[in-house]
């Protein structure tokens, strides 16, 4: 099979993996989301009609969300700012990573605007407790890490609260991306009290800032509990109530995951815990986990915590939570792009530079792959080899299939080809390569890293399109080493392939346009020398 055709036959197996994702998605049974308990016995159900606390007063485009004065705290990874009305997390600016289109402004993640919503909120469930929509007070109105501190913690206290004493507790740490969040529950009342804590997501389905329509992302909600693993819950699917959420379950995180960057809730402990998740007004859902605590005896003091992550997606998240490093979403390749970033991390520590890092392990690859590249690239060279001889059988037989195929099979048992020869080597490579392919992909670590020159963001597009017209060049050297097919409308596709694929590459990114050039580089050398050698080796023969 000659690399024409395996570039056809990877594009259709792509077509088909996610025909087939699509359609298992579309198929699954519908789960209906069922009724929320706050029955602290068992672990609770979830339910359409979600507790009053938690949905008819989400906030929307329709619903006015509560206005409060704002806190803000920055340390050295985070400007937040959290709202006293509900004490919710409204602003996440994270320093240390910038914008897609502009890398002197810091990317904001969480936001609370009139056109783009995403955040944190945080509530209990119990008669007379405070929601994500009370009023808080903090003994401050601006916080800050300062230099030598490890910690800094923000408290707000929940007014207007009869029978308890409700205290807020922030704690961000330096360094990190993760806030421990806990409620402080003091009962102040004369009888026990049960009360629930829900932590939830609230964003609008718009896509990410420098969002591209070639590159494949994904953007929506997901969740992750031991027993049922992770798993992406589409926008359309929570509007539809096709969602099929864990049950009975004692452990789990839920979030909201975007390229590159996750925000989550990530309960501590094996407790038991609800997921739910909401279409609200217009384009607005919400995510959440619902945990539930022991009874409360007068004048105890009862602790709920769900720690938050709001930073870049990267495998290493699996220190902080099961199943987070997932968010780096390498999708059925997992098993191959998982090894390949290590080694792709590996060499940048030791070389200092993505790009390079991406050469050498295209080189790595291609040296493991060298046996089978080249019996499947000999293969080639013997059909280019006997391509007169086969041109001269089509002459000689014309329209008569059956007697040229024979003649065909013939000359194949003669000069001991097998046309499919080449099949197999170059399968056994697609998914190592496609594994690169999304392991470069979903790296946030590229994101913004230089190359060379003129090549100043990995992640980005190349800004002057000359790394895609080296790709098409590269495409249209190595088609001249392959067979001409006889078919002529064939022949005029294999021209225009490498125009038209470069145009296609314009709108990748630069770090997986430098993937496919060394790929190609180094395919096109080991091609020419295997083809020289065997039609120097076919001279050798006829002299003799």
């Amino acid at each position: 099979m000659d690399m024409r055709r395996m570039f056809l036959f990877v594009i259709f197996t792509f077509s088909l993996v996610v025909l087939w994702s699509e359609w298992t998605r579309q198929n699954q049974p519908v789960q209906p989301i069922e009724a929320a308990s706050t029955n602290l016995t068992a672990p609770p159900t979830v339910s359409a009609a979600l507790p009053k606390e938690i949905a008819p007063s989400t906030p929307s485009k329709a619903l006015k969300i509560p206005t409060g004065k704002k806190v803000i705290v920055k340390t050295d990874t985070f400007k937040v700012e959290i709202n006293t009305a509900g004490g919710n997390v409204d602003r996440v600016e994270l320093l240390q990573h910038k914008t897609a289109n502009d890398q002197n402004r810091s990317i904001v993640l969480l936001q609370n605007q009139d056109n783009l919503i995403y955040i944190a909120q945080s509530g209990l469930l119990g008669q007379g407790l405070p929601t994500h929509n009370a009023e808080y007070q903090s003994e401050a109105d601006e916080f800050f890490l300062d230099e030598g501190q490890d910690n800094l913690v923000v408290k707000l206290i929940a007014l207007g609260i009869e029978g308890a004493r409700v205290t807020k507790i922030y704690t961000f740490h330096k360094g990190s991306y993760l806030v421990n969040v806990d409620f402080e529950i003091e009962n102040t009342s004369s009888s026990a009290i049960t009360p629930s804590a829900y932590f939830q997501l609230v964003r609008d389905s718009t896509p990410p800032e420098g969002a591209s329509s070639f590159v494949p992302t994904y953007t929506g909600a997901a969740v992750y509990t031991e027993q049922e693993k992770f798993q992406k819950i589409e926008f359309t699917d929570i509007e539809k109530n096709k969602i099929k959420l864990p049950k009975n379950t004692n452990d789990g995180w839920v979030g909201m995951v975007q390229h590159y960057f996750v925000s989550a809730w990530l309960p501590k402990g094996n407790s038991p815990r609800e997921f739910y998740a909401k279409h609200l007004d217009g384009n607005l859902y919400s995510v959440g986990v619902i945990l539930p605590t022991q009874i409360i005896e007068p004048k105890q003091i009862v602790r709920i915590e769900a720690p938050l992550y709001v930073g870049p997606a990267q495998t290493k998240l699996d220190d902080i939570a099961p199943g987070l490093g997932l968010t780096v979403d390498y999708g059925i390749f997992t098993v191959f792009a998982t090894p390949l970033f290590w080694l792709m991390n590996f060499l940048n520590n030791w070389v200092n530079n993505w790009g390079v890092a991406i050469v050498l392990l295209t080189v790595l690859i291609k040296l493991a792959f060298f046996p089978l590249s080249a019996t499947s690239y000999r293969s080639m060279a013997k059909m280019r080899v006997v391509a007169p001889k086969l041109e001269k059988i089509k002459k000689q037989y014309g329209d008569d299939r059956e007697r040229l195929n024979k003649a065909m099979m013939d000359l194949y048992k003669t000069e001991k080809i097998n046309p499919l020869g080449g099949c197999l080597p170059v399968l056994i490579q697609i998914p190592v390569f496609i594994g690169l392919y999304w392991a470069i992909l979903e790296s946030v670590e590229l994101r913004h890293a230089p190359f060379i020159g003129w090549i100043t963001d990995l992640s980005a597009t190349d800004p002057y399109y000359i790394l895609p017209i080296i790709m098409g060049v590269s495409m249209l050297v190595q088609s001249k080493l392959n067979p001409v097919p006889a078919d002529p409308i064939q022949a005029k596709i294999m021209q225009i392939m490498p125009i038209a694929f470069s145009v296609v590459f314009f709108f990748f990114p630069a770090g997986l346009v430098l993937y496919s050039i060394v790929n190609n580089i180094l395919s096109i050398a080991q091609q020419w020398y295997i083809t020289h050698g065997e039609e120097a080796a076919q001279k050798g023969e006829s002299k003799a």
